[in-house]
C-alpha cells in the first residue's frame, strides 16, 4: 500500500456521479461496493476506489481519521 494513496483518499473529492464533489474517503459504502461489483474506473480514480472499497470493507475507516486535515473552529 501507498501511503501517499492514502493522503489521497481525504484530499481528492469524487469528480463525477450521484457523490460528485464529495470526498473519496466519504463515499458511502454501498457506493464503493457498487464499483467493485461493476469495475472500477481506470487510472487513479479506480485504484483510490478499489483502495477505499478495502478499507471499508474491513471496517478501517478510522485509519484515515489522522490524516484529514483539522476543521477550522468558527472563531
Amino acid at each position: 500500500m501507498n501511503p501517499e494513496h492514502l493522503q489521497r483518499l481525504v484530499s481528492l473529492e469524487m469528480p463525477f456521479g450521484k457523490y460528485k464533489g464529495r470526498l473519496i474517503a466519504d463515499l458511502p459504502g454501498h457506493y464503493l461496493g457498487w464499483f467493485a461489483r461493476e469495475g472500477f474506473p481506470k487510472g487513479e480514480l479506480g485504484t483510490l476506489l478499489a483502495l477505499m472499497y478495502e478499507l471499508d470493507h474491513n471496517a478501517l475507516r478510522h485509519l484515515l481519521d489522522p490524516l484529514r486535515k483539522p476543521k477550522r473552529k468558527p472563531e
